[in-house]
């Protein structure tokens, strides 16, 4: 059978635009997934830097400067020199949960984006338990912890990894009845849901007034989930000389640093979600699509002033864990425990048996 050379022409063309087509479709595939975490990873250099800048102003020096403009670049090089160290594995340790523990602790943070809305219907998972799914994802965190501790076979590690599991467990427990009370309030536990039900009420309409107690409580519990000062007892270097992470080095050590960094924007960002308005400004900004001479607040332009103005909300509430860093000492352990049992544990409680009563009375 003798093939003409335009129908071969024809027929290679053809196998490469179909071979083409299955590579845009494989990239168009891939761009939602890396997209988000791309932003994420962005939003942690961010944070890295203004903590540093923030550290140095408060202790009068000057910070990074040197790695690009401002030293902004310095997180992104200190990365790349992580990536590139020696991975030393503990002779006697238990190699497998040495290095599962650090992918554990990155996933289930990196999770709990799935449900935090950036905009008006910009949000990966329109979840109806939202908010409680995640507290469910945050709690598997202080599972890898504890399985770097135990996997280092390091008495200082593994102390570092108890003591995360056990602030963990002992700041979740007040945390949640803070929840559960907004979920009260706004009839639902979406956190696109309860974003619209403080809209409706503008500035003054926002949680932060109508649940000040349950704010304070969320803060502090936050601020103990996130392992910050003065609640970062599972890595005290004076006690334990860096905790559950004193074995690791390389890439490792740095999934642990970026989990840290990224715990802190995941409660900055609920923060802004539950108590804050969200995406809402409550302000009338009108006047910027005017100058633009755009009719409507909508399309593209609408979802980037959402975009910066839940990411505006969440970074300025960074200011208060960096400034209680270089402020307030650190807690012993016993101390940490009585705070988070004896006394947050019944406030959130309170908080909650008074929301519900106020929500029964209103009906």
């Amino acid at each position: 059978m003798i093939i003409d050379m335009t129908e071969a022409h024809a027929i290679n063309s053809f196998s490469r635009s179909e071979s083409l087509k299955d590579v845009y479709g494989l990239i168009w595939l891939l761009v939602p997934i890396f997209t988000p975490v791309l932003g994420i990873l962005i939003g942690v250099l961010v944070i890295v830097w203004l903590e540093r800048q923030i550290s140095a102003g408060i202790q009068q020096r000057i910070g990074p400067e040197y790695a690009g403009p401002l030293g902004i670049l310095q997180a992104l090089a200190d990365g790349t020199k992580l990536l590139f160290k020696e991975d030393l594995l503990p002779s006697r340790g238990d190699i497998r949960l040495f290095s599962i523990g650090p992918s554990i602790a990155v996933i289930s943070i990196l999770l709990s984006y799935s449900v935090i809305p950036f905009g008006y219907r910009l949000v990966l998972a329109d979840l109806s338990i939202g908010v409680f799914l995640w507290i469910a994802i945050s709690s598997i965190a202080p599972i890898g912890l504890l399985m770097s501790g135990y996997g280092s076979n390091n008495k200082y590690s593994f102390l570092g990894g108890l003591r995360a599991a056990a602030q963990s467990i002992s700041y979740e427990i007040p945390l949640t009845p803070c929840v559960l009370s907004i979920s009260l309030l706004s009839n639902s536990s979406s956190t696109v849901d309860i974003i619209e039900a403080q809209s409706k009420y503008g500035f003054w309409g926002w949680n932060l007034w109508r649940q000040p107690i349950g704010f304070t409580v969320f803060l502090i519990s936050s601020l103990a989930e996130c392992e910050r000062l003065p609640f970062d007892l599972p890595e005290a270097e004076e006690e334990l000389v860096a905790g559950y992470q004193t074995e690791y080095s390389g890439i490792k050590f740095g999934l642990f640093y970026v989990a840290s960094y990224l715990n802190l924007l995941v409660s900055s960002l609920f923060v802004t979600i539950l108590y804050l308005g969200g995406w809402n400004l409550s302000i009338p900004y009108i006047f910027i699509p005017e100058l633009f001479g755009i009719n409507e607040v909508g399309g593209v332009f609408g979802t980037t002033i959402d975009i910066f103005i839940t990411l505006a909300k969440a970074y300025l509430f960074l200011f208060i864990p960096i400034t209680t860093r270089w402020t307030l000492p650190r807690m012993r352990m016993d101390q940490l425990l009585n705070l988070g049992w004896k006394f947050l544990l019944p406030i959130s409680l309170g908080n909650l048996l008074l929301t519900t009563s106020s929500q029964l009375l209103s009906l």
